[in-house]
């Protein structure tokens, strides 16, 4: 079978799903993909980036471009396949990914590796090996992989601070987009605080939006800054030609350090709970549905109510509750303090494991 680039997902958001929480979401898909985009507003100016004398992009790319792969994933035919056409046997789909450490490991996206039976890493020398996978997050749409390598053929490409980052500082993007290995494309950073949505319908907060061109194939390579440093996984595309339009989302490189690591350690990472979905059309964190047999259901929260506190930090939206839920873990205790009927109350509970979907 031919090739194909594994697909970006490109939706129209019409009602938000709260990363930590949970919820129903609601969705139109576009024509040509699934990526959904949430509109997020920057509150305040980042924290300037590194003062490092700015690399061009063919210094950078000299400096990056032997640790970025391209991954070539096996998957079972059948009605079940992401690539339709029925009838059993095999099907095969293309993305990107970079080294992570010398032992082998290589960050992609989650989509990218979804159903593999197999699984192809092709180096910039066009060196190729099997690799298994390590790990996956639906959460966050990220993966580890591991490929046994000789030391000589491993690139470990350096993870920056993506919270460092400003809107207008240049970028690059690295991958195969269309099968196309060690393409080099570069923009600019569009926006940030992006909240995009995961393969479980999960949010993804503080997502990177660039201009620089990322297309089918690109999913799961490195956007890195001027300093060459990895800053993001290219993920999303939001598009109505199912092509490059300029808007391109990243996986900031702080969330992919934190996963990546709790993957290659247990092969597994677990996110924090709550039980709520937020109206996306209300200005503050106001719950849209509470999911039964959660904490939030159990501490008594209903439809309606605006969360405005949680263990003393102030919640003005649900963004701002995805965020707090999500610096925490499974089994820790919070108090939250929300508004009914003009009255604000404050419940403990703790907070439960996210489910996969």
């Amino acid at each position: 079978m031919p090739r194909r680039s594994r697909p970006f997902i490109a939706s129209l958001l019409a009602a938000a799903c709260l990363g930590a929480g949970g919820g129903a979401v609601a969705y139109a898909t576009l024509s040509g993909g699934d990526t959904v985009v949430k509109q997020v507003t920057v509150k305040q100016a980042e924290s300037v980036a590194s003062s490092s004398a700015p690399l061009s992009v063919n210094q950078i790319y000299r400096k990056t471009n032997r640790g970025v792969v391209e991954i070539t994933v096996t998957t079972s035919g059948g009605d079940n396949s992401p690539f339709g056409g029925g009838g059993g046997g095999t099907a095969q789909a293309q993305g990107s990914g970079w080294v992570y450490d010398s032992d082998g490991h290589i960050v992609t996206n989650d989509h990218v590796v979804d159903g593999a039976k197999s699984i192809s890493v092709r180096f910039w020398n066009g060196k190729t090996y099997s690799a298994s996978v390590v790990g996956t997050d639906q959460s966050t749409d990220l993966a580890v992989i591991k490929v046994d390598a000789p030391s000589s053929e491993l690139h470990p490409l350096q993870v920056g601070d993506s919270s460092a980052l400003q809107v207008g500082d240049g970028v690059v993007a690295i991958g195969s987009p269309f099968g196309l290995e060690g393409t080099v494309t570069s923009g600019i950073v569009s926006a940030l605080h992006r909240a995009i949505t995961a393969p479980n319908n999960f949010t993804i907060n503080d997502s990177i939006q660039t201009d620089a061109a990322i297309n089918h194939g690109n999913s799961g390579g490195p956007l890195l800054n001027v300093q060459g440093q990895v800053i993001g996984v290219n993920a999303q595309i939001k598009s109505d030609s199912n092509g490059n339009e300029g808007v391109g989302f990243s996986i900031p490189s702080n969330t992919v350090r934190s996963i990546a690591s709790q993957l290659i350690s247990s092969g597994k990472v677990e996110h924090a709970y709550l039980g709520v979905s937020i109206d996306a059309t209300a200005a503050a964190a106001r719950i849209a549905e509470i999911r039964p047999s959660t904490p939030a259901a159990g501490a008594g929260l209903k439809a309606g109510d605006v969360v405005v506190e949680v263990d003393g930090k102030a919640i003005s939206s649900g963004d701002d509750l995805t965020r707090v839920i999500d610096a925490h873990k499974p089994g820790d205790k919070i108090s939250v303090t929300y508004k009914r009927s003009g009255s604000e109350h404050t419940v403990s509970l703790t907070l439960a494991t996210r489910p996969s979907s």
